[in-house]
């Protein structure tokens, strides 16, 4: 079997990746009620919820600034990993970094054509496609769908512990999509494998200095 270039394996996961996701995320869109749980198993729920913040429900500024501020990284991003498989990085570094790009390209997906091309979805109407401008937001101001939901254990924090002793918790409360695993996996395996790949590959050296 002949060994796929750089390049390919970057394609590969980026295509991978983004189908997978906005497969995932339309699927739930269009048959699940805004708030709807399906029980896969106790610890593991597929939960649709929609946000119009940055990965996990973070909301920082607006969401004009948000989704612009994903478009100018994903073409950061794009052109970085251009230079990794020019100047011929390992494929696993390579395949990090096509993970963290298809992740932030997936979430521009929602945030720039959902408001135009599905209806809202509410506890009581599940969305379906519409027409260009029929839509429950305008360009660039759609909100990005989440479903994975992953409540590992539930617990109370004990009584001594500061201001919310006594309460309740539930481990791991933060409800994301594939696009946001991908990220969350890309930056992960970087700290752990090439975190000094990463600092080099940032350095101005020649190509075969690198590899």
């Amino acid at each position: 079997m002949p060994k796929l270039s750089k390049g390919t394996v970057a394609f590969i996961v980026v295509f991978l990746v983004i189908i997978i996701d906005q497969a995932s995320k339309i699927w739930v869109k269009t048959n699940m009620f805004y708030g709807e749980s399906i029980e896969i198993a106790s610890w593991f729920k597929i939960c649709f919820v929609e946000n119009p913040g940055m990965a996990f429900g973070l909301e920082i500024g607006g969401k004009l600034f948000l989704t612009l501020f994903r478009i100018i990284a994903v073409i950061f991003i794009s052109y970085y990993l251009f230079l990794l498989v020019k100047k011929g990085y390992k494929n696993g570094f390579i395949a990090c970094i096509a993970l963290i790009l298809a992740g932030a390209f997936g979430n521009i997906i929602d945030c720039v054509f959902y408001g135009e091309i599905f209806s809202a979805s509410t506890p009581s109407h599940i969305a379906s496609f519409v027409s260009i401008g029929e839509g429950y937001g305008d360009w660039m101001h759609g909100r990005v769908v989440d479903m994975l939901y992953f409540p590992l254990f539930n617990g109370t924090y004990p009584s001594w512990f500061p201001v919310v002793g006594g309460d309740q918790f539930i481990f791991f409360s933060p409800i994301f999509n594939i696009a946001d695993s991908a990220i969350s996996v890309g930056i992960v395996l970087l700290l752990i494998f090439y975190r000094n790949t990463l600092s080099e590959s940032m350095q101005t050296q020649k190509p075969d200095e690198k590899k």
